[in-house]
């Protein structure tokens, strides 16, 4: 039985799905400034790079407000890496790029202007090494630098926003609930498939093409990316299932393989590292969102034996202990955490892990004296920050908490746009009295994640506060103007009210 909650979560992705065809189009139609250019011309003739700052920041807000992303540091770091490795030796260096990682079972990656670029965790976790998932990046970041999204755009942009509207209106219509609202959404999902971006052939063959060369010129194995769409092609074949959703959305066919096969072997084949860190991060992107810790405790177990290279070895045991954390069997967690450890004791993810694992059972203070000891050693380094935030605000200490906004404060300077930091700025403020601070963090956490209006609501309450300073409203008003004008309100109208 399908209850209300599952098929409004799946509308809610839906029309994410469909936002991603044609928000940036909305853009493109409320103005006919200049027509789409040639093939080569620069981006900047259809969205200026503000624009294009603004649109992939709206994105990934709307990405987040749907609880769609994968936040955790490690893992968000790991790939965003990976991604910029690449793109400083893609032919548009000097081009923003924003890399995440989308918590979604199935094998897919999406480019959208304004340089953002998705995996889905399914990709990732159906990878063999990291040169497939490099493979993959390189092909997105080639169809974002040779402006492939436009001219997709461009074909599409006269079915877009009535479509989009068409679907709310159903959904709405249907309160939420019922058949209409499984019809309004199958209707969705079905205009959707018609929206997707469908590269040309020529597309797609020059996306390989540059991404292979960037992945050989960046020191990923220049054969990754054909492996990948070998490796969908078989398992699609052996199931007798349809293609996988990458493989709609990036159609592969036997020939364009083995042109991506033979252009790899001609290029140098660089000398690569043994991947341990990707398969650290695989293990922990399956440890962390599996929904069931005991389905992962046991699919790690069945993996655990068979015959693996060290490298994949250590990453799956890493992925055991997380999950037998997660599933409260602390006593072998750490044990295999130590293991791990004193084989190698400055892998950051060992250590942090087992910091996280002292803060699980009651031992916040161990944990705090080893984390201030990393973070003086590492400053700046956001996972660090993060734990160490954490572990100082465990046992809601007001002086532990001064220490804790200190360094959530440092890392806003330069990961402003991460509402999880922000949360936690806010719990850290309130413990230590300063709940101006705590008010405007909690707003930022809100705006972060798409919740413009909650953001706007709390800022006005705080902006009418007699005791603030003149410094605290000044800070206070300045937000709250341009969140009004994100909003698209007229912040001198509110003013006046």
């Amino acid at each position: 039985m399908i209850t209300a909650k599952p098929i409004l979560h799946a509308v809610q992705k839906t029309l994410v799905v469909i936002t991603l065809a044609f928000c940036s189009l909305a853009a493109s139609a409320q103005s006919s400034r200049v027509p789409l250019p040639d093939m080569g011309n620069s981006a900047s003739n259809i969205l200026s790079e503000r624009e294009e700052a603004e649109y992939a920041q709206g994105l990934i807000r709307q990405l987040r407000a749907y609880d769609l992303l994968i936040e955790d540091p490690q893992i968000t770091a790991f790939f965003a890496d990976m991604g910029f490795r690449l793109v400083a030796r893609s032919d548009r260096p000097d081009k923003a790029f924003t890399f995440v990682i989308m918590d979604e079972g199935n094998v897919n990656a999406f480019a959208a202007p304004g340089g953002v670029v998705s995996l889905h965790s399914g990709l990732i976790l159906a990878a063999e090494d990291q040169n497939e998932v490099a493979g993959v990046l390189s092909h997105e970041i080639a169809h974002i630098t040779q402006l492939h999204l436009y001219r997709a755009f461009e074909k599409a942009q006269s079915m877009t926003l009535p479509i989009a509207l068409a679907m709310l209106g159903m959904i709405i219509a249907a309160g939420g609930e019922g058949n209409a609202t499984m019809g309004a959404l199958m209707s969705g999902q079905a205009m959707a498939a018609q929206m997707q971006i469908n590269f040309t052939r020529h597309n797609e063959v020059e996306a390989d093409r540059i991404g292979i060369r960037t992945l050989s010129e960046a020191g990923y194995d220049p054969e990754g990316m054909a492996s990948f769409f070998g490796k969908l092609n078989r398992i699609t074949r052996i199931n007798g299932e349809g293609p996988p959703e990458f493989l709609r959305t990036h159609p592969v066919t036997v020939n364009r393989i083995a042109e991506a096969r033979d252009r790899a072997a001609s290029l140098p084949k660089p000398d690569t590292n043994d991947g341990g860190d990707f398969y650290l991060m695989q293990s922990r992107v399956r440890a962390l969102y599996e929904d069931k810790p005991e389905d992962a405790v046991r699919w790690f177990r069945e993996e655990l034996k068979k015959d693996h290279p060290e490298p994949r070895s250590n990453g799956l045991s890493y992925g055991l202990a997380i999950a037998l954390q997660r599933n409260l069997a602390y006593g072998e967690a750490r044990e295999i955490l130590e293991t791990l450890a004193e084989k190698n004791p400055n892998q950051l993810a060992y250590v942090l892990q087992l910091a996280d694992l002292d803060i699980d059972q009651g031992r916040a203070s161990a944990a705090v004296d080893h984390l201030a000891g990393l973070y003086q050693d590492f400053p700046g380094n956001h996972a660090i920050a993060m734990q160490y935030a954490e572990a100082l605000l465990h046992d809601e200490d007001p002086k532990q908490a001064e220490t804790a906004v200190v360094v959530l404060r440092q890392q806003s300077l330069s990961r402003g746009e991460d509402p999880v930091l922000y949360a936690l700025y806010a719990r850290a403020a309130n413990l230590a009295g300063d709940q101006v601070r705590a008010t405007e963090a909690i707003a930022e956490s809100y705006f972060q994640r798409g919740n413009i209006p909650e953001a706007i609501e709390q800022l006005e309450r705080l902006s009418k506060d007699p005791a603030l300073d003149y410094y605290q409203r000044a800070r206070v008003d300045a937000r709250l103007i341009n969140m009004r004008l994100e909003a698209g309100e007229d912040a001198t109208a509110n003013d006046k009210k």
